[in-house]
């Protein structure tokens, strides 16, 4: 099962895909935590990622697609897995298109979570900066990442919805179980009407 999670940050993508991750076996690829995980290292790419993160920015087309293309050529993704964080610009989306027709897969779910109140969102990412200490969610940083979320990232839900008519809205501003319960229902819906394929 192939599924791409979609939201605006803080509306619970990672939490949830982690779930989906454990019950279905698929793999969880979170490009945050990739390109968290790349900043650290002592490089010139790690010094320009960190400033962009750091300012909230988006980080760039080419690198983001490089990362999922060696990503998804693992043994590990053949049967399955879960994208959150990417794509997150049309160019992106496009790309993913592309790869997925090369490797002979296609997207079989596109969850779009939605969280109408974005005060909810903020508190969320304020809560996580203090629990994980994480330099990239100061309220500047979050706001910015929020209207970029809204002008680039937004628009994709509309694009899927178009080009493969697999976009669910999850209500994602409810318990992580109750949002839980939702995705799960909409997976077994999928694997009934053969979108999916049961793994």
């Amino acid at each position: 099962m192939n599924i791409v999670v979609l939201g605006p940050q803080g509306s619970g993508k990672g939490t949830q895909a982690e779930r989906i991750k454990a019950t279905y076996g698929i793999p969880h690829i979170a490009t945050g935590d990739m390109l968290r995980e790349m900043r650290e290292l002592d490089t010139p790419v790690a010094l320009e990622l960190r400033a962009v993160l750091d300012r909230g920015d988006l980080v760039n087309d080419e690198l983001m697609i490089d990362l999922i293309r060696e990503r998804l050529s693992r043994g590990d993704t053949v049967g399955g897995f879960v994208l959150d964080g990417f794509p997150r610009t049309m160019r992106q989306a496009e790309a993913l298109d592309d790869l997925l027709r090369e490797l002979g897969r296609d997207l079989d779910v596109v969850f779009d979570f939605q969280v109408p109140n974005r005060d909810i969102v903020l508190q969320r990412l304020l809560a996580r900066a203090a629990e994980e200490g994480r330099s990239d969610d100061t309220p500047e940083a979050i706001q910015r990442r929020l209207e970029l979320y809204d002008r680039e990232t937004a628009p994709l839900v509309e694009y899927y919805r178009s080009t493969r008519g697999n976009v669910v809205g999850v209500h994602a501003d409810r318990k992580v179980d109750e949002v839980f319960r939702e995705i799960e229902d909409a997976l077994a819906e999928a694997v009934r009407h053969g979108k999916a394929p049961v793994r």
